[in-house]
């Protein structure tokens, strides 16, 4: 007679937020044969996704076409493992939509720009264990739909309560995505951040690509010297060493690349400044902490932002 096996059913991937990043990890982890479903807004956008017939991953010369299920926020369909990648100053609604069917002790992953909203997301949601994500990896959508793995890059995870690594980063391994659970995960977004924050304002206010802030490396160096202090005042003293170095070393190595922000603004849409210059010049607001440099760029973007008619917190 042969063995029992007892081996459980793989526990299916929710994915809210249907932008680059989060249809790139839907193709990558349904193509490794996992349980994948996305979470689109509304009717009209399930429609469009099933007139589709799923998800298409494009790959250097090569396009796979994945039916991946989707269904609406309010389906009752119960949530035991959620990647949330809607944009930052979406998280909290968008957590709020679907919290009804998170289980207790669920995993929800959050990939968003900057910090804040992760916070106020796993503040909304006291049930599950919020996991914090960064990634390094490049994808854009060419259109609906259709998502283009752009660079290769690394994904890091970390619980902020210093949990055990999950067992389904197994998942993420079978998916070819690379990634390392990290305990230092806050330093790993605070280093991001000011990253951002040295380039990606910059680049809005200049209208350049990423490169053409070598024709402005003072001001860069300044930012980047107050944005070290300021790390190293909020107790981020890893994630401010040679800071200066690697934004620069990003500038050169992306130097045709237009930053997220510049690109939101090109696009008319909302940028996640609250969530980038915001959160920096509110941390030091917090702590009585000086950094002109910054508040004046701060100021700069919001009056750019303001004569594009677009929002500004």
């Amino acid at each position: 007679m042969p063995p029992f096996n007892c081996r459980s059913a793989p526990t299916r991937w929710h994915i809210l937020g249907a932008g680059s990043m989060g249809t790139l990890w839907a193709a990558r982890l349904a193509r490794a044969g996992l349980p994948v479903t996305l979470i689109v807004r509304n009717a009209a956008r399930l429609h469009a996704y099933k007139a589709a017939h799923g998800l298409t991953l494009v790959e250097g010369e090569q396009s796979h076409l994945l039916p991946v299920t989707a269904q609406l926020p309010e389906t009752d369909e119960p949530i035991e493992r959620l990647l949330l990648t809607c944009k930052a100053y979406d998280a909290e609604h968008a957590i709020a939509q679907i919290a009804h069917r998170l289980q207790p002790g669920a995993d929800v992953v959050l990939l968003q720009n900057g910090l804040g909203s992760q916070q106020a997301v796993a503040a909304r949601v006291p049930q599950v264990r919020c996991i914090f994500a960064s990634s390094t990896e490049g994808a854009f959508r060419e259109s609906d739909w259709r998502v283009v793995f752009a660079g290769a890059g690394h994904t890091w995870l970390g619980d902020t309560r210093q949990g055990e690594a999950p067992h389904w980063l197994e998942d993420l391994q079978r998916s070819h995505i690379a990634h390392e659970w990290s305990p230092t995960i806050l330093s790993r977004l605070w280093r991001k951040l000011a990253l951002n924050c040295a380039i990606n304002p910059l680049t809005v206010l200049y209208n350049c690509r990423n490169g053409g802030l070598q024709a402005h490396r003072a001001e860069v160096d300044t930012l980047c010297d107050e944005l070290a202090a300021l790390l190293k005042r909020c107790d981020q003293a890893e994630a401010a060493d040679n800071l200066d170095a690697e934004v620069h070393r990003v500038i050169q190595a992306t130097a045709n690349n237009y930053s997220s922000m510049h690109q939101d603004v090109a696009q008319g849409r909302r940028t996640e400044i609250g969530y980038l210059l915001g959160y920096a010049c509110e941390a030091a607001r917090q702590r009585q902490f000086a950094v002109p440099h910054l508040h004046a760029l701060h100021h700069r973007l919001i009056d750019h932002l303001k004569q594009r008619g677009l929002p500004c917190n």
